[in-house]
């Protein structure tokens, strides 16, 4: 399980593990709280370019359907095929097995810290 504190977020309500020039990508907690019980999970294609914005998956829960969008600028090393067979992992765990995909990037955007996310949910 990452250490929330130490992760970088989006306004998204997506996390991200930078380690290196690889980027490890979830939801946060709020937003799988959110979702509900979250019951499928597609997720782009390891070797897929990626692009700051883009629509890259979909989340559907039994409330809604949720989109996931790439944080980063890159191509997906891989996506958690533990989660697309499992998708109540996003519930279970969203910042350990619940992990979605694995991003390599040169660059990273602007991303929010910890607190900055924090007062974000908290409005």
């Amino acid at each position: 399980m990452a250490d929330e504190k130490t992760l970088q977020y989006t306004a998204e309500h997506e996390w991200i593990l930078v380690d290196g020039e690889t980027a490890t990508v979830g939801i946060t907690s709020y937003a799988a709280d959110k979702l509900g019980d979250v019951v499928y999970v597609d997720l782009p294609k390891v070797g897929s370019d990626v692009a700051v914005g883009a629509i890259v998956g979909e989340i559907e829960s039994t409330k809604s359907v949720g989109e996931l969008f790439a944080p980063v600028d890159g191509t997906v090393l891989e996506a958690n095929e533990a989660v697309v067979s499992d998708p109540s992992l996003v519930n279970s765990d969203p910042f350990g097995e619940g992990w979605l995909i694995k991003v390599s990037f040169s660059a990273l955007p602007s991303l929010l810290t910890f607190d900055e996310y924090s007062a974000l949910v908290a409005e």
